[in-house]
């Protein structure tokens, strides 16, 4: 049974008022390596469905892996079965209306091993130069692709092929004493360059063979995209419109309402979301399994637009579904599956921001970050993989790691340079969230608060 039968024969089975049904297609493909070996390589196929029953105002959701033609029923019929015994959803609009992909009909599409067809021999090249080096290479490759087909009882059949690699690459010396870490985001590995990372690994550790201890403190800091993309997604997880208007979090206007309009950073800062933006491209509708305070199951389908969440330094929308979009009175903007930060046209490079430092620190990424005080979007979390002293536009050293703390919203208000925007990976939260172009930032008094004895 095809995807689109699928679809076609659950919405045909049940028996409630509305039905949703959503089915993902997957496959992957990666490697691993360490030492300057590959060690494992693999592919793998994924196959998900998704019946959400709608009856009167209730909602059933039931989820399945590897469904064939004899389980459809039973998922149906369970569905059907949850959403005449529950409670009426507060949320329950009725479905968008109906519209259809141009290329609905196409079979899902796989990814193969041959993903990596010039990738892999580049890889083995970085390996030979490494070992030349005195260094050894650790990591893995990965990639992955979801086809979506979503299907309603208001007629859309809508399809969706998402791409999603990645390489996180890990250089360290022969006594494993110094440790540099790279990642990139990638749609199909054509655009990877191995050598480039390698060289970019090999400078660092020769700027680790010089060590300098310093105190916990607040510090002229440079970070990197990978670092804001860490911080700025944690912001746009937390900017959730219901949560806002209830006063629950950062975005909350004191007295009531949201801070919609607020200024939150003196520079022309934009942050947003765009389904076609070129090379982060992502689902250009809503594609809900279940609701909740910023997704809800009646949005399915709903055509997604670009969307500013901070534009020109303001507060210019939050997380919204059409029902919370009722209560606060702003537009419905859902949630987009990537994220754009850019500053003032004309940025510079993270090697000009360098050279224009007089003494500060540069980071590599960020770790282990938890939140603290959702009023204020505290966050904690340690420095890996290289922490840099610049002194009169030069590195001269790795110092110690350091535990932080800061607000993303108050390092928007205390910027003092924004760099040029790429596209880059977050290191802590790649797994779930890959798209995001970024610039480098300066802090003029990033928070360390604590020496951390993590290596």
């Amino acid at each position: 049974m095809s995807p689109q039968e699928m679809v076609e024969r659950a919405l045909d089975l049940s028996t409630a008022d509305d039905t949703v049904v959503i089915v993902e297609e997957g496959s992957g493909a990666n490697l691993r390596f360490a030492g300057n070996t590959l060690t494992t390589n693999g592919v793998s196929r994924s196959s998900q469905l998704t019946v959400i029953s709608i009856v009167g105002r209730g909602v059933g959701v039931v989820s399945r892996a590897a469904v064939g033609p004899d389980g459809l029923d039973d998922v149906v019929a369970a569905a059907d079965h949850a959403a005449e015994d529950a409670r009426p959803s507060e949320d329950a609009r009725p479905l968008p209306e109906g519209s259809r992909s141009g290329d609905w009909d196409d079979p899902a599409e796989p990814t193969s091993i041959g993903v990596f067809g010039s990738f892999a021999p580049a890889l083995g090249e970085a390996f030979a130069t490494a070992e030349a080096g005195g260094r050894r290479l650790y990591g893995f490759a990965e990639h992955k692709v979801t086809t979506t087909f979503v299907g309603t009882s208001a007629g859309a059949r809508l399809r969706h092929v998402q791409p999603t690699g990645r390489l996180e690459l890990n250089a360290k010396s022969p006594d494993m004493r110094r440790s540099a870490w790279a990642g990139v985001s990638t749609r199909d590995f054509a655009d990877v360059d191995v050598a480039a990372l390698d060289a970019g690994l090999a400078r660092r550790l020769r700027w680790a063979e010089n060590r300098v201890d310093l105190p916990a403190g607040r510090y002229e800091t440079l970070l990197p995209p990978s670092a804001v993309a860490d911080l700025m997604i944690y912001l746009y997880w937390s900017a959730g419109a219901r949560n806002a208007l209830e006063g629950r979090t950062v975005f909350s206007r004191p007295g009531g309402g949201t801070r919609v309009g607020d200024v939150l950073s003196p520079l022309p800062i934009r942050l947003y979301a765009d389904p076609g933006a070129a090379g982060v491209e992502c689902p250009p509708f809503v594609v809900a399994h279940a609701s909740g305070r910023q997704t809800s199951v009646f949005d399915n389908g709903l055509p997604l637009a670009p969307t500013d969440w901070i534009s020109d330094g303001r507060l210019a929308g939050l997380l919204q579904t059409r029902h919370t979009a009722e209560l606060t009175g702003l537009p419905v903007t859902p949630a987009i599956d990537n994220l754009i930060m850019r500053g003032p046209e004309g940025g510079p490079s993270m090697e000009e921001m360098i050279a224009s430092t007089e003494r500060g620190l540069l980071l590599t990424c960020l770790w282990y970050i938890r939140e603290v005080d959702p009023q204020t979007l505290l966050l904690t979390g340690l420095t890996r993989d290289g922490v840099y002293l610049v002194e009169k536009g030069e590195v001269v050293g790795e110092v110690n790691n350091f535990r932080f703390n800061e607000s993303p919203v108050d390092l928007l208000r205390r910027l003092t340079e924004v760099g040029v925007s790429e596209r880059t990976l977050p290191r802590e939260w790649s797994d779930y969230f890959n798209r995001a172009v970024m610039p480098a930032i300066r802090v003029p008094d990033f928070n360390m608060s604590t020496v951390s004895q993590a290596s």
